[in-house]
């Protein structure tokens, strides 16, 4: 062989391995505040503890924050973003406002991490860390959060409004929804497992109890019972707002199998969770889901786990907001 092949191979092999290794390096990474910022998962799980003794809806507040992050833009902090005069943003969309919650718990951390490393853990990961530690709160299992994103510069209402399932998706339109943002049916099913904390604005749902589909009645596929109890709590014709009602009834502080054995029996809230039994294979899914709790909260952290990855922003991308609610000046 040639000395102009030998060298022609080597040279070709050092490129390839370079490459790979800047992408091991981009990637996101478990610990990655080990050496600069060691505190720092100890310090947002400190503030999510505090922030779930005063108000035990901060944790499913929390999951869903991490959850309308990462399908807008990708997990890079955009939610956090306050509108402005000539901009308003993602938390300010109809999808998120007024039902999202715990941007308090957000900011305590940051705050608390600004002042012993500057300018090192960005909003994007701390959201991605609260998410972890509020399910673990609850009776979820906890998981390691790969860390390392970066914070966006742009949030958009519009685009929360277009890239995040509404609560009358068929199982269809989620599957599909789904495997846009890269996740396949299997997650879907699993991850819709989250509404097993938390509650709703009536809004969300009351075309089910109402009027449905053009008639006088509610949806047919909704337990009678619960449905009377769902008027009870959500009249027709109010004109408030405020009202809400827990999306689990029987444990809506624990995370559990309590939503699955909720849609087995017909009471799945939304269109989006009773939905899930008209395909045999979601159908069967959700009954492994309700009669094996350990292997869904197993396969729960892994689903966060993925979709914490979705899009991030990592190496010199974006960048380290000192406050999560404004871009860096």
């Amino acid at each position: 062989m040639s000395s102009k092949r030998v060298t022609w191979l080597s040279l070709t092999w050092v490129l390839v391995f370079s490459c790979l290794s800047v992408e091991l390096e981009a990637q996101l990474q478990v610990g990655f505040y080990r050496t600069s910022c060691g505190l720092a998962e100890f310090i947002v799980k400190d503030e999510v503890r505090k922030g779930f003794i005063r108000d035990r809806g901060v944790a499913p507040g929390l999951v869903r924050m991490h959850f309308h992050d990462c399908f807008v833009r990708g997990c890079d902090g955009s939610v956090l973003f306050d509108s402005t005069p000539s901009n308003t943003a993602e938390k300010d969309s109809p999808a998120n406002n007024p039902s999202l919650r715990g941007f308090e718990v957000i900011d305590s951390a940051k705050a608390r991490l600004e002042a012993v490393c500057k300018g090192v853990v960005s909003c994007a990961d701390i959201v991605a860390f609260a998410a972890r530690d509020s399910v673990e709160i609850t009776g979820g299992l906890g998981y390691d959060v790969p860390a390392g994103r970066r914070d966006g510069r742009i949030s958009l209402a519009s685009e929360a409004s277009t890239n995040l399932p509404p609560p009358t998706f068929t199982v269809n339109q989620l599957t599909q929804f789904f495997s846009n943002k890269g996740l396949t049916q299997d997650e879907m099913v699993t991850l819709s497992g989250a509404h097993t904390i938390g509650r709703s604005h009536c809004s969300s749902f009351s075309n089910r109890l109402y009027n449905f589909n053009g008639t006088s009645g509610q949806d047919p596929t909704l337990d009678p019972q619960y449905a009377a109890s769902l008027k009870t709590q959500c009249p027709q014709g109010s004109t408030n707002p405020n009202l809400v009602v827990p999306m689990n009834p029987s444990s809506p502080s624990i995370t559990d199998e309590g939503y699955y054995v909720d849609v087995l029996r017909n009471r799945g809230l939304f269109t989006s969770d009773q939905t899930l039994l008209t395909d045999t294979t979601t159908a069967t899914q959700v009954r492994q889901n309700a009669g094996n709790p350990f292997l869904w909260k197993n396969k729960f952290a892994s689903a966060m786990v993925k979709m914490g990855q979705l899009g991030v922003l990592i190496g010199e991308a974006g960048e380290i907001r000192a406050n999560c609610r404004v871009i860096n000046s």
